[in-house]
């Protein structure tokens, strides 16, 4: 207390440093585990530590003194240093190891104690050599150098064919990505001709077929409905041409696959899958063919196989005229339906009755008669 009210001297620690009495004795007093019986703050202090690496590294695999001559107790059975026992030994394992055989002893190998920090043994570049990366930069120097004098060489040569491939692709690394973009190159992306209309541009409508932009596909038809034949979408060609052919023929690949037939193969064989596909598809329709012809030789029926005229199974009222060639001039139309029986003209009459009106009363045209069930007189009928 008095050293807080300032009436007493502060307290001082190891090293001489005056400790500040506002301090909380939490933080203070020492847990038991760095106590060292003397006041002061050092257990607060970060601990001095060692190096994280070493400036002079252990060598590693080097052989002190010379080869022994024979097996010695306690050495590797496998090579005969005593420097390692057995299950660590580098060298390659030996049908018959040194302790049996007493040939091809190894000296022993340099042990060195290294005492590594917490960080340095955790440390995966700890050890490194840069002179290493020096002598990797130097062979990579080499391989450019080569490299230029051999383009230089193909382009000095006469006749030389500069468009027909790229030299440097010959001496590219097979990690190395030859299409990336360089000053010498252009960039082997498959773009569209600038030409070209854009597939998002085909049409506006946020409701018409979806444009993929990461992979600039459009597979629906973006003129849909519509009689515009330009573009019909990326999935057209799998329905269009022979592509429905070649569909047919992989899965006949993957059927004659899982039965054992090992030779029908859409990729490696594709001729050879092509004429085995034709040959299943005749002996196919040949056997669906015989098969009828059995049957129909056998209970008969041929005659109600064939299709009768198209003009008995629909009724039509369409009406046509023809010309001298016999081209039609007009009609094809669809006349009105009707309940009714339609251009029935009974009793030698030609008009219909109620084609003529006369006095509040309906009657024929043709005769002018009012009775319905009057007989047509024809010429006859008065003016």
């Amino acid at each position: 207390a008095a050293r807080k009210a300032g009436t007493a001297a502060p307290e001082r620690d190891a090293e001489g440093n005056e400790i500040n009495p506002h301090i909380p004795e939490f933080m203070s007093k020492a847990p038991w585990y760095l106590d060292t019986g003397k006041a002061g703050l050092q257990h607060q202090r970060k601990a001095a530590q060692a190096p994280s690496s070493s400036s002079s590294w252990y060598r590693r695999g080097e052989r002190v003194g010379a080869a022994p001559t024979k097996f010695r107790k306690g050495a590797c059975t496998n090579c005969g240093a005593m420097s390692h026992k057995t299950k660590d030994c580098m060298e390659r394992p030996r049908k018959k190891g040194a302790k049996w055989t007493g040939a091809g002893m190894m000296a022993d190998e340099r042990v060195e104690r290294v005492e590594l920090a917490y960080d340095a043994k955790r440390d995966a570049w700890n050890g490194y050599d840069a002179a290493e990366h020096k002598k990797l930069m130097a062979d990579w120097e080499l391989v450019e150098e080569a490299r230029r004098k051999r383009k230089a060489t193909e382009l000095d040569r006469p006749g030389a064919d500069t468009a027909g491939g790229n030299i440097e692709d010959q001496f590219a690394s097979s990690d190395e990505d030859v299409s990336a973009d360089n000053d010498d190159r252009p960039a082997g992306r498959n773009l569209r001709i600038r030409e070209d209309t854009a597939k998002y541009l085909r049409n506006l409508d946020p409701d018409s077929a979806y444009y993929d932009p990461k992979t600039r596909s459009m597979r629906e038809n973006p003129y849909a409905g519509t009689q515009q034949t330009a573009y019909a979408g990326d999935n057209f060609i799998r329905y269009s041409g022979e592509a429905q052919e070649v569909l047919k023929r992989e899965v006949f690949a993957w059927e004659a696959g899982e039965r054992g037939n090992t030779s029908a193969h859409s990729q490696a064989n594709p001729t050879q899958t092509a004429l085995m596909y034709k040959q299943f598809t005749d002996r196919r329709h040949e056997g669906k063919s015989s098969r009828q012809q059995q049957l129909l030789a056998q209970y008969g029926g041929e005659e109600h196989l064939q299709a009768p005229p198209q003009e008995l199974l629909q009724q039509s009222e369409g009406y046509v005229e023809y010309s001298r060639t016999g081209e039609v001039v007009r009609g094809r139309e669809q006349a009105a339906r009707s309940k009714y029986r339609e251009d029935v003209h009974p009793l030698n009459h030609s008009s219909v009755f109620g084609s003529w009106w006369s006095d509040g009363q309906w009657g024929y045209r043709c005769c002018r008669q009012t009775m319905k069930n009057a007989y047509c007189i024809g010429a006859m009928a008065p003016e």
